[in-house]
């Protein structure tokens, strides 16, 4: 892959500042990259998740967006291209949100449990 096709998944500025503010609150070393990943959710397909982590695993593909190092497995990549992770402060909460243009938020079940 060349660098443009690696820069497929955004961290907006202000995502960026909020992980920022994580990781000192919480004494994270530098060296710790923020990794995002897909988790099987069953019948209502995927979820996300984030964690810091201390390297690589072999396979994953390192990416930078807004100085943010971010590690991500094959698998979890092919389906989060284009992704953008924001973070969001509304009348609900606040928090990070993962708008992914490849997730269908579709419901595999017969009875639409996952809205």
């Amino acid at each position: 892959m060349n660098n443009e096709e690696l820069r497929n998944i955004i961290i907006t500025p202000t995502a960026a500042i909020e992980i920022n503010k994580i990781r000192e609150t919480n004494q994270i070393p530098e060296s710790h990259a923020l990794r995002i990943g897909l988790k099987d959710s069953g019948c209502c397909g995927v979820s996300y998740f984030l964690a810091f982590d201390e390297k690589p695993e072999e396979t994953d593909t390192i990416i930078d967006s807004e100085g943010i190092k971010i590690y991500v497995d094959q698998q979890s990549l092919s389906q989060l291209k284009g992704a953008t992770l924001e973070y969001v402060n509304g009348p609900q909460g606040c928090g990070f949100r993962l708008d992914n243009p490849n997730d269908d938020k579709s419901c595999n079940c017969d009875d639409g449990c996952c809205g």
